[in-house]
């Protein structure tokens, strides 16, 4: 048996086995102060206004929307959306007039506290009369993860419909903000039609509005890459290029001429019009503005709304980042076709 020299067996020289040290426990920082409301957004003004003036029984709260939403995924209306790939003069969207898009505000408020998302959308008609509203989901994903609204652990639905929307304490409600006379005006959303997660899509049904919204022509044909586009893009503060309009709630607006640049399946492999491949999403530019998911990216040649901005996605490390968006074709999923009778 060979012994090791006493040098090597000081202590200090031998190698320890790990220990457990009790942890040194920093206390959590204190929550910043509210935000003053005078160094709120206008537009965030605005809507906490419209939150406070609504009273809960006119307005359905977040956490009911919520429900919807996840309980309606891929439901297909009984109602029909018209085919318009070559809209008329009357009906094409004109570049001129920022009054047919408009946004989505979800807001949750507690005390001081508040949380807000916003989006655009646009209306579309049906053949029902209904008024709907086309926009992102993204920004109801956004809030609904939001420690100001934590849906209540309950296993039956209808337990939503009461506890998070306290007097005084906590109100939410999701509003739809758009111009009339030059004013802004806000209208709750009463409840969610259907939604498409994959595809980042949600109809909204308004209440009742003083005004109708006018309804977009929307194509079910997607356009080949290198067809000239516009589209809606919004900004919070005045960018310094020419063209922006003042828009609703102190945000400022712009037609924005682009291109489609491809498409892809939801795999993120190249996909044709045309052909078989599922045009899952479509690439364009130019890259759009925060707030602009939502809104209606129009083909130039025919006035028709052919997709609904998404946002950015790096699409390759050549190609860089792209605008990403959805076919118009997939709206078309959550109406009924033309001719086909659903069972009651």
């Amino acid at each position: 048996m060979t012994r090791l020299p006493p040098a090597l067996l000081r202590p200090h020289l031998l190698r320890p086995y790990a220990t457990v040290h009790s942890p040194v426990i920093l206390a959590k920082p204190p929550n910043p102060p509210p935000e003053p409301p005078s160094s709120r957004r206008p537009i965030d003004r605005f809507l906490l206004d419209a939150l406070a003036r609504t009273p809960s029984t006119s307005r359905t709260p977040l956490p009911q929307l919520i429900h919807q939403y996840l309980d309606r995924v891929g439901h297909v209306l009984r109602a029909q959306l018209p085919y318009e790939p070559h809209p008329s003069s009357s009906r094409r969207v004109s570049s001129d007039n920022n009054s047919d898009v408009h946004l989505i505000a979800h807001v949750a408020r507690e005390g001081d506290r508040s949380k807000i998302t916003l989006s655009s959308a646009f209306a579309i008609d049906s053949s029902d009369g209904q008024p709907i509203v086309v926009t992102c989901a993204h920004t109801l994903e956004e809030i609904r993860w939001s420690p100001l609204l934590v849906l209540p652990d309950a296993p039956h639905p209808s337990s939503l419909f009461s506890p998070p929307d306290l007097s005084h304490a906590r109100s939410s409600g999701s509003f739809i903000l758009s111009t009339v006379d030059s004013a802004p005006t806000s209208y709750p959303i009463s409840s969610i039609l259907s939604s498409l997660h994959r595809s980042d899509l949600l109809l909204l049904s308004p209440s009742s509005m003083r005004l109708p919204l006018r309804s977009l022509p929307v194509s079910p044909y997607p356009v080949p890459a290198g067809a000239p586009i516009r589209a809606h893009f919004v900004s919070e503060i005045e960018p310094e290029e020419p063209g922006w309009m003042p828009f609703v709630g102190g945000t400022w607006s712009k037609w924005v001429h682009g291109t489609v640049l491809g498409y892809r399946d939801f795999a993120g492999r190249e996909a044709e019009p045309g052909t078989y491949d599922a045009l899952s999403h479509m690439l364009f530019q130019p890259l759009p503005t925060a707030g602009s998911s939502g809104g209606p990216i129009v083909d130039e040649n025919t006035g028709a709304v052919i997709g609904v901005m998404l946002g950015t996605r790096m699409d390759s490390s050549v190609e860089g980042v792209r605008g990403w968006g959805v076919p118009a074709e997939t709206i078309f999923e959550m109406f009924s076709l033309p001719g086909l009778k659903l069972k009651s």
